[in-house]
């Protein structure tokens, strides 16, 4: 169970936000470089990322699993959850990039400047079963959001082989397998424009509705995959459109707070861990877990484009707040 939200601001900021939900927090924010080797837990093999990247996620055997991150070309990945709609290959083949499913958001960071790229490339990979793994880790379904700087947004499943791309100009997607028929049922909520209709909305188109709400259902308020996916897109179009990159985050985490999973473990396991945010053109991670309720941010400058080792960065995940009893009184009020 997840949720991403795509919002583009009016100055042409790309902020795509999303919530982690988990039954444990094992996430902090992190730097990996360029050149950076890591082995594969499926069948060890050795690979070298191109390109520098910072995201979420922590140090897994000989690797980094990164559910979600951006790269220093503004290239962002998230991984979500994907419910029955999984197909993984099971025979190795040394002519393909053979990943477990959990692998490709850090091989897709590591490795492309756009999602052009990956589209071109994509046929090549192959998300493995671990029947003949090196090592077990199960049967992760996932799915998978990509942005990059140009303002296209898709979604990556695994139903097939090759992987299907699909544009996603309503920039919503949660953890449904069936993204046409989600698309769909929200025709009873709200008004899509003739080019959402179409396939044709342009790149960096903010709203895909009309803005007539009137006579239509109101969402409602469950957490499932489909319920999280109409409010959140609901929400989005009715929302204003954020000037810029706080406003962004701000406007984001709002929208987050809809969809959002409360502990509740009498009755579920999961629950929001952290809510999380790429910016394409700061180039800048934001990350809030569950108990702390204030965000920190992350951002990949330059100079760090020079250093050569991954860094993990400890956030405390305890309620922060400001304290006024601790702040010296303003004169005059």
């Amino acid at each position: 169970m997840c949720t991403s939200i795509l919002q583009i601001a009016k100055d042409g900021t790309h902020l795509l936000s999303r919530t982690m939900d988990w039954y444990r927090m094992g996430s902090m924010p992190l730097f990996t470089p360029r050149d950076y080797s890591w082995k594969s837990v499926y069948d060890h093999h050795e690979y070298k990322n191109k390109y520098a990247l910072i995201g979420g996620g922590g140090p897994h055997d000989d690797e980094v699993d990164v559910s979600d991150g951006i790269n220093e070309w503004g290239l962002s990945v998230q991984k979500l959850t994907f419910s029955n709609g999984s197909i993984l290959s099971t025979q190795r083949n040394s002519e393909k990039t053979q990943l477990a499913p959990f692998e490709l958001p850090f091989y897709l960071l590591g490795n492309f400047k756009s999602v052009a790229e990956i589209e071109a490339y994509l046929s090549e990979i192959e998300l493995m079963t671990d029947e003949f793994a090196d090592q077990a880790y199960g049967h992760p379904e996932l799915h998978f959001t990509v942005l990059d700087k140009t303002g296209r947004i898709v979604v990556i499943e695994p139903t097939k082989q090759p992987m299907e791309v699909r544009n996603n100009p309503l920039g919503i997607l949660t953890n449904s397998h069936n993204f046409e028929k989600q698309i769909n049922q929200l025709e009873d909520y709200m008004e899509f424009t003739p080019a959402f209709k179409a396939g044709t909305v342009p790149l960096n188109t903010s709203k895909v509705t009309t803005g007539n709400f009137s006579g239509k259902k109101v969402p409602t308020g469950s957490f499932t995959p489909g319920s999280r996916f109409i409010r959140a897109a609901y929400d989005k179009e009715r929302a204003n459109i954020p000037a810029n990159e706080d406003e962004a985050v701000i406007s984001s985490w709002h929208l987050l707070n809809s969809v959002s999973v409360p502990k509740s473990t009498d009755h579920q396991r999961t629950y929001s861990i952290y809510r999380a945010a790429t910016s394409s053109e700061s180039l800048s991670y934001y990350f809030e877990p569950y108990d702390r309720m204030s965000i920190v941010k992350l951002q990949l400058t330059p100079e760090m484009l020079n250093w050569t080792k991954p860094k993990f960065y400890s956030v405390i995940n305890d309620l922060v707040v400001d304290n006024l009893n601790k702040r010296d009184e303003v004169p005059g009020l």
